[in-house]
């Protein structure tokens, strides 16, 4: 059997519960302009580009470079990704790769879904990765995403 010490592969899903129609958890996710605030926007890290195309083929691009202070000040991170199905108020499923300073760190498949409730929306999070050899890895990855989904709900509380 071959094998390859320099691919972790890791899958994790992440639920949330938001007291807000689909409708307005699927604009949090799809829409640029509410986007680039809670996914995109940071104090440790400067934006350097940010396109997000949200229908089946359409590019979802984030560029930053990091600041001083963060483990790796002055390094580009660079997450080049598409969308590959959308269905409105429903669910988006993403590709993208990520590199650090021109050296790619992971490949990922990003589904959310969304599911009516009572109460409004419960969004489940699903992320399949192959981390490669000195990248964030797993458990540093599952943090940021569960960090990006506090943010989200900031996003959509302040729709309200």
């Amino acid at each position: 059997m071959l094998s390859n010490p320099g691919v972790t592969h890791a899958t994790f899903v992440l639920e949330r519960s938001f007291k807000a129609m689909p409708s307005t958890v699927f604009a949090a996710l799809s829409d640029p302009a509410i986007k680039r605030g809670w996914y995109a926007e940071s104090d440790t890290h400067e934006v350097i580009q940010f396109d997000s195309d949200c229908r089946p083929g359409g590019a979802d691009k984030l560029h930053y470079r990091f600041g001083e202070g963060t483990p790796f000040p002055g390094l580009i991170l660079a997450n080049d990704g598409a969308y590959q199905d959308v269905v409105p108020d429903e669910r988006i499923v993403s590709t993208s790769t990520m590199s650090l300073d021109g050296r790619a760190i992971s490949v990922s498949l990003t589904t959310f879904e969304l599911l009516p409730t009572e109460l409004g929306t419960d969004l489940i999070c699903t992320n399949q990765v192959a981390f490669f050899s000195g990248s964030d890895g797993p458990v540093m990855r599952e943090q940021g995403w569960r960090i990006q989904l506090d943010n989200l709900r900031k996003a959509i509380e302040s729709q309200a």
